[in-house]
């Protein structure tokens, strides 16, 4: 890997880990586009770099989340799903991992997205701030995020339309699901840096360190972008994004494994 490489995967993973799209599957064909081979290094990488959107999110909503206790009450709460069944079947995840399955969910959930914009309707008892999201709507979306355990399915995506459904207008669903990653993508990123920083040494330091500072202003940038689109555009290219990429990735033969 040279630091041209560390760039380009710093930008992809920027862009890509809070668009509800897959952003393993994105990170693996770039690297395959690149012909970059994928091997311990390169996973112990996608791990470092995966962390860096994270405080980027944490700088966009620094006073919201340093203000309320209250909010991260209800954040952690809603980890807990995901963290629990990831825990006790982290083997039986990894196992379903194939490229069939991945392009299927990518296509599943863009034709998701399509259905619930095409039938949803804010109404004035929605969610409209933060602070009006309750316990139990936490807990719901929680589970929606139990969902993204399974290979192919966007954490974001499955979050985002999880809140939607239980009553969270549209971008309070989206800041939500933003936030809901800090302990979510905290807690696995950790885990997977335990078990694979053995394949990290000071050779590497200038490839981790660029690919981490590119995902961090790019995952700055995209998120700002992202509440600035839906706001006026709604998540329908985001729907049709996926069913497209999907297909190109199932009639190219991908291979996600």
């Amino acid at each position: 890997m040279t630091i041209f490489d560390s760039i380009i995967l710093g930008i992809v993973e920027g862009i890509t880990e809070y668009l509800p799209v897959s952003s393993t599957a994105h990170l693996f064909l770039t690297g395959q586009m690149l012909g970059l081979e994928q091997n311990d290094f390169t996973t112990a990488y996608e791990i470092i770099i995966q962390m860096a959107p994270i405080f980027s999110v944490m700088l966009i909503y620094w006073a919201r989340l340093f203000q309320s206790k209250e909010l991260w009450m209800k954040l952690i709460i809603a980890f807990i799903p995901t963290g629990a069944v990831g825990f006790l079947f982290h083997e039986q995840i990894e196992a379903m991992f194939s490229a069939n399955s991945t392009v299927a969910l990518m296509i599943i959930t863009g034709v998701a997205f399509l259905l619930i914009e095409y039938f949803y309707r804010e109404k004035d008892h929605h969610a409209s701030d933060l602070k009006d999201v309750t316990i139990k709507q936490s807990i719901y979306i929680g589970l929606f995020q139990v969902l993204a355990l399974v290979p192919g399915v966007s954490r974001s995506g499955s979050t985002i339309l999880g809140a939607m459904l239980v009553g969270l207008k549209r971008d309070v669903a989206m800041s939500f699901s933003f936030l809901l990653a800090i302990p979510t993508m905290g807690a696995a990123s950790g885990y997977m840096l335990l078990k694979e920083y053995s394949n990290l040494s000071m050779e590497h330091f200038w490839l981790l360190a660029v690919g981490f500072v590119v995902s961090f202003v790019v995952g700055w940038v995209a998120v700002k972008a992202f509440l600035a689109i839906v706001a006026r555009y709604s998540f329908t290219p985001f729907g049709i994004y996926l069913i497209a990429s999907g297909l190109l990735f199932g009639i190219f033969g991908i291979n996600l494994d």
